[in-house]
Formats: structure tokens, sequence, C-alpha cells
């Protein structure tokens, strides 16, 4: 193999991980975790193990995403996102399925660990499993078998439930120990936002989606009132964390967030204005990175109050 294959194979494979979507997964054990830390409840090991298993999830899905994707012959050459590793030849329908496999003993190895580590009580240990499961079966059956549920426009709250409410909910509790449901305005903040993520990529991917059959929540909205809903997503987020600055801070450092918000005014004024498929493509990294320096600056003011 030469260097240049080799190159191009290594390419094509974190084309299929997609780390530039890790800090989604990320976002929301860090905001649960700052929550523990301002109850004086923060494990460092604890919060590792699950970044780990979190990681694993979002790689696991990136991965299931691409092979039913491909399966299904959706990633047309019309498609206008980035080549996928398998769209390019570069990697073959049966490594693609041998990489899930491994990655899904990967992430039972890293859950388990996460479940031994931190719950201590039988009825913890039992409903984190299930949870860990239903994980792993919504980031795999987003795309793959004969029902995706991607492909009937119900990811969003897919990714409200697992990026969001349980992440924020299930970070906290397994380091306090308990559930406080005061968690649930930054979890509803970070599911907003990695949603936003979402649909930018489905905004991009909507004509080569709805020529596919590929019914996301943008195909069936439409353009207009896709982009309407992106504006939704982005912009009630900060209220949320505003809601919990306002009823359970009450310092100044718990406001920090508010600094991104010219920059999630700026994406939405943008999203609202370009009307073009191919417009949307530079604008899935500055989701990302308006979503993760949001989450953060809320997680560092909580932290410091």
């Amino acid at each position: 193999m030469t260097l240049s294959t080799q190159s191009s194979k290594t390419k094509a494979w974190l084309d299929s991980l997609r780390p530039k979507t890790l800090p989604l997964a990320f976002a929301s054990i860090v905001t649960g975790s700052a929550i523990a830390s301002w109850h004086n409840n923060f494990k460092p090991g604890i919060a590792l193990m699950a970044l780990l298993t979190a990681g694993l999830l979002q790689i696991l899905s990136n991965l299931a995403n691409d092979y039913g994707d491909a399966v299904k012959g959706s990633d047309t050459e019309t498609r206008i996102g980035p080549l996928r590793g398998i769209q390019t030849g570069v990697i073959s329908l049966s490594q693609l399925r041998m990489a899930l496999i491994v990655t899904v003993v990967l992430t039972i190895v890293s859950g388990l660990s996460l479940v031994i580590m931190a719950c201590e009580k039988p009825s913890d240990i039992v409903g984190f499993l299930i949870l860990g499961v239903l994980a792993m079966v919504a980031a795999i059956t987003y795309t793959v078998g004969n029902k995706p549920y991607g492909y009937m426009g119900l990811g969003d709250i897919s990714v409200m439930i697992f990026f969001g409410w349980l992440s924020v909910a299930g970070s906290y509790y397994l380091q306090t120990g308990h559930f406080d449901s005061i968690v649930m305005l930054p979890a509803t903040a970070c599911g907003l936002l990695a949603t936003a993520v979402l649909n930018i990529n489905n905004l991009r991917d909507i004509d080569n989606d709805r020529l596919s059959g590929k019914n996301t929540l943008a195909v069936r909205l439409g353009a207009q009132r896709a982009r309407c809903y992106h504006s939704l997503l982005l912009l009630t987020a900060p209220l949320c964390l505003a809601l919990f600055a306002m009823f359970y801070l009450h310092t100044l450092a718990g406001w920090l967030f508010i600094l991104t918000l010219p920059l999630l005014l700026k994406q939405a004024a943008y999203v609202r204005r370009e009307i073009s498929p191919f417009s949307m493509r530079p604008m899935l990294e500055k989701t990302v990175k308006g979503a993760l320096l949001t989450n953060l600056l809320f997680a560092v003011g909580v932290m410091l109050s």
C-alpha cells in the first residue's frame, strides 16, 4: 500500500467517523457535570467515562448512518455534503459493517464500566442498562433497518431525547445519585442546539433526501418552514439557559452564555436569508461550534456560580 493510498483510506475513515460531530456528544455531558459540580457532587472519573461512552455512541450513530444510507442508496452523486468513505469506494460495505460491530462492542464495554463505577442501587443499574441499550438501538436504527425512523422525520425528537434530556440528566444523576428537575432547562437547551445541527444537515441535503425517499423533518416541513424552525431552535436554547440563570444562579457569571447570542442570531439570519441548499454546507461546522461554545460558556458560568 502506497503512502497516498494509506492517506486516502485514513481520510475516508475520518469522513465516516466524523470527529467534528463529537463536541455535540460531549457538550451535554459537560453541562450535566457542571450542574453536578455546582451541587458539590462532581466526580471526575465518572464524568470522563460518561464522555467516552457518549463519544462512542456518537461514532456508532455516524457509522450506522453511513451504512444505512449506503444500503438504501440514499447517498447519490447529487448529494451536496462531503463524500463519505463508502461513496468513494475506499471503504467497502463489509469493512463498514465490521467497524460497526467493533464500535458496538467498545460502546458496551464503556457503558458497562460506567454503570459499574457510578451505580450502587440495583434499580439504578437496571435503569441505566436499559437506557444504554435504547441509546445504542436509537443510534443504529436512525437509518438501518426496514423502517428507520430517520426516514420518517423522527430524527429531531430522538436528538432532543438522547443529546439533551437523557445525556444531561443522566450525567448529573450518575454523579449525584439523584434526579433534580432543574437540570431539564439546560438539558432542553443542549437538545435544541444539537437538533439545530441535525436540521442544518437536513436542509443541506433536502433535495437529495426528498428524491431518495428520506423524509426528514426538513423534507416534511419544506425548505421555508424548516428555516423558520431552525431559527426557533437556535433562539429557544438561550432562552432556556436564561430562565435557569434567572431562577437558580443569581450571579453575573451565570449569564456568560449570553455572549454567544449575537453569533446564534447571525446564524439564524443567514439560514433564513440564503435559500440555496449549497449555502448550508459551511453552516454545519459553524452550527456545531456555536452550540459547543454556548454550552461551554454556560457550564463555566454554572461552576463559577
